[in-house]
């Protein structure tokens, strides 16, 4: 088996006109004395998905801020102070949990989507830019994933958002997107996003990658994350791809994405016109000078 796999969501079979579409499930029931709702999901789309949620009655799902697409009739929506993984405790738990989320560059609030109905009711949360939404069940992952501080989507609800520091100084002050991560725990479903096509990348024990920073999404908490210079100042000045790499070291696994959105961002940035004027002269030749004579 190869150790490189990339990720694609397969389409779900066509349905009769009026019935509705599969969901897939997340699997059994959570553990006794569990706190997570299993709820069943299926991802639509192809560069612009969406994950449609289905909950059974007084079962309840978390959203990022702005991820809504729609919910049904039966959804109630709350808005909670903090990540919304703990309804119990008093208010210092809840200003911690805020604090950490604030940190991370995320809101301090977060949206429950509760089904209040006797039936199956639906919340569908919308990827943000074009690329994969990945379900990840913290169960099979040895209940905790860290993942990039904005590519947190939704949640079933119990599953707690945190913070995640790298540990060694050098990712602090140079790991850039790679320093404070999020950090999900629990038993139950989470929903991530990543930019273009997504590789999920098993690593053995002491096998080493070397990844742009910005193209980390995830990864198991066993994987070693450290930062290393590129080696030659030539290559730094004039390679184009920075001063550092992440270095990922195994046994792990590792999610990388091809479409980082802050490299999106840099060439939609580079590409608009930066006088404030029309960019209807685009790639011609004579435009910057007749524009200066209108």
């Amino acid at each position: 088996m190869s150790l490189f796999s990339s990720y694609n969501t397969p389409s779900p079979a066509p349905t009769p006109s009026g019935a509705p579409s599969p969901m897939s499930s997340f699997g059994q029931a959570p553990a006794p004395g569990g706190r997570m709702d299993a709820v069943d999901y299926e991802i639509k789309g192809a560069e612009m998905q969406f994950v449609e949620v289905e909950l059974d009655p007084g079962e309840a799902a978390i959203g990022e801020a702005g991820s809504l697409m729609f919910m049904e009739g039966g959804i109630q929506m709350d808005t909670v102070f903090g990540d919304g993984g703990k309804q119990e405790g008093g208010f210092m738990s809840k200003l911690l949990g805020a604090g950490k989320r604030l940190i991370t560059g995320e809101s301090l609030f977060t949206t429950v989507y509760s089904n209040q109905a006797h039936a199956k009711q639906r919340v569908a949360f919308a990827a943000p830019y074009p690329g994969k939404i990945l379900p990840m069940d913290l169960r099979q992952l040895g209940g905790m994933l860290i993942c990039q501080k904005d590519s947190f989507l939704c949640a079933a609800r119990g599953v707690s958002l945190g913070i995640h520091f790298q540990q060694k100084l050098s990712v602090g002050f140079f790991g850039g997107e790679g320093f404070i991560m999020q950090k999900l725990e629990g038993d139950g479903l989470a929903f991530v996003h990543a930019g273009g096509t997504v590789l999920r990348r098993e690593l053995r024990h002491g096998e080493t990658l070397l990844i742009d920073t910005g193209c980390v999404v995830a990864y198991t908490p066993n994987v070693d994350f450290e930062i290393q210079y590129v080696g030659k100042i030539k290559t730094a000045l004039f390679g184009g791809e920075g001063l550092f790499f992440a270095k990922m070291t195994g046994p792990g696994t590792v999610w990388l994405q091809s479409l980082p959105f802050s490299r999106l961002a840099s060439r939609v940035f580079a590409a608009a016109p930066q006088t404030g004027g029309s960019s209807s002269d685009e790639g011609s030749l004579l435009g910057g000078f007749l524009g200066g004579s209108r």
